[in-house]
């Protein structure tokens, strides 16, 4: 449903992936806001050169004259009405003042004609200026064509109230047509931000949910094989071992299913003491000689779910990158911060590198550095892979461990 919404705010086939490589947000202009803003802008344009007709039928104007009066007032409008659209801001500089200097040219050369009544024509050419030229260059333009308006309605005789009003009602013109058009490109960015923010979301939920997968699935898939591995060797020699292998596996199994629930929930709320009790079962399922020591006490529960899928995810590498004989598993915490160490030997000097290869150490990066931790991994000097977590007793964040921004300045990965 979300990516059929996104989909189709921005302009993408619902079927087509809304974040495919290439696609860019485009706001529908059949929205309303955008549709709303862009026809308000068109209605004061409208309006000022509406007036400028008005002022020229009110002066008694023959046929011959009204007809010049139209076809100005055409074709500034049309000039007026590419200068307040979002391309026009995109324009080569030349090509601005090109259309700039025809719109200057159509309002001052019918003042000869039309005399004041064409003056209101004059505003729409100071929103114009402000709209595509840089304001160092715009706002003293603008200032000229207010001080040029004050000047001819002087040098006409006008009195002074309608000397003020010709003058201010130029610049508000201006003012409010420039103001107009930014507030409807204003719209438009907001409805694109906000259809680039629902891609966002989407795409950070499609990495939540491959990174629980990975995190928490791997784990339980790989105590299934190497259990089946067991249970094959062990059915005809040792058959109620092997009985009993099944009924691990069976229960290795249900978690998994649990596991995937919880994911698609979206929560998931692990224990570090039933982690490691787990994973003393399996290596000793493998015949590998474990320690494992839990005194951290009582955990924030981001803490310890984080630290929780650490150690899964360190049990994973070992069962599956390692001939692993010798394995320790120790966890503390010291003041405010706790410490998850997994220490083991049998790393292989060469090792097929899988497609997903590293994700897993990614994952805990994330995970970690949501909660202003950390995590190092790395092989020693004297042969045993090392891996380190530290977080904070208090976490940064109080949500979904892994659902934080990842890269935060508190993350280091080192590995080998």
């Amino acid at each position: 449903m979300i990516d059929r919404m996104v989909g189709a705010e921005n302009g993408v086939p619902s079927g087509r992936p809304p974040d495919s490589p290439g696609d860019r947000p485009v706001p529908d202009p059949a929205l309303p806001a955008p549709r709303l803003a862009r026809t308000i802008t068109v209605g004061v344009l409208v309006y000022y050169c509406g007036i400028a007709v008005l002022n020229v039928l009110w002066s008694g104007a023959t046929a011959g004259r009204l007809a010049v009066c139209l076809v100005c007032v055409a074709v500034v409008f049309a000039l007026q009405l590419f200068h307040v659209s979002p391309r026009a801001r995109r324009w080569s500089l030349r090509r601005r003042c090109l259309t700039l200097g025809a719109q200057a040219a159509l309002t001052y050369l019918p003042l000869a004609v039309f005399g004041l009544e064409w003056g209101s024509m004059a505003g729409p050419l100071a929103g114009s200026l402000l709209l595509l030229l840089p304001p160092r260059a715009a706002w003293p333009l603008f200032a000229l064509i207010a001080a040029g308006m004050l000047a001819l309605s002087l040098l006409e005789g006008s009195g002074i109230v309608m000397v003020v009003y010709l003058t201010t009602s130029t610049m508000m013109a201006g003012v409010i047509l420039y103001g107009t058009a930014r507030l409807s490109d204003l719209v438009t960015e907001v409805h694109a931000s906000r259809g680039e923010l629902a891609r966002m979301a989407v795409s950070q939920e499609r990495l939540r949910f491959a990174r629980d997968l990975h995190d928490l699935l791997g784990y339980s898939l790989s105590a299934i094989t190497l259990k089946s591995e067991l249970i094959h060797r062990l059915i005809t020699s040792r058959p109620d071992r092997a009985r009993e292998e099944i009924a691990s596996v069976l229960e290795v199994s249900r978690q998994a299913l649990a596991d995937v629930r919880l994911v698609a929930s979206g929560y998931r709320d692990m224990s570090l003491a039933d982690e490691a009790d787990s994973a003393a079962r399996i290596l000793a399922t493998a015949d590998v000689a474990a320690e494992v020591s839990i005194s951290t006490g009582r955990l924030h529960p981001v803490v310890e779910t984080v630290l929780a899928t650490t150690l899964r995810e360190g049990m994973t590498n070992v069962l599956r990158h390692s001939k692993v004989e010798n394995c320790t598993i120790t966890a503390e915490a010291d003041g405010d911060l706790v410490r998850l160490t997994l220490l083991n030997d049998g790393v292989t000097g060469t090792r097929r590198r899988s497609p997903h290869s590293g994700s897993g150490l990614g994952n805990l990066q994330t995970r970690l550095s949501a909660i202003g931790g950390r995590v190092e991994a790395g092989v020693q000097e004297d042969g045993r892979f090392r891996l380190l977590a530290e977080a904070p007793a208090r976490p940064l964040g109080t949500g979904i461990p892994g659902d934080g921004a990842a890269g935060s300045p508190a993350a280091a990965v080192t590995a080998a």
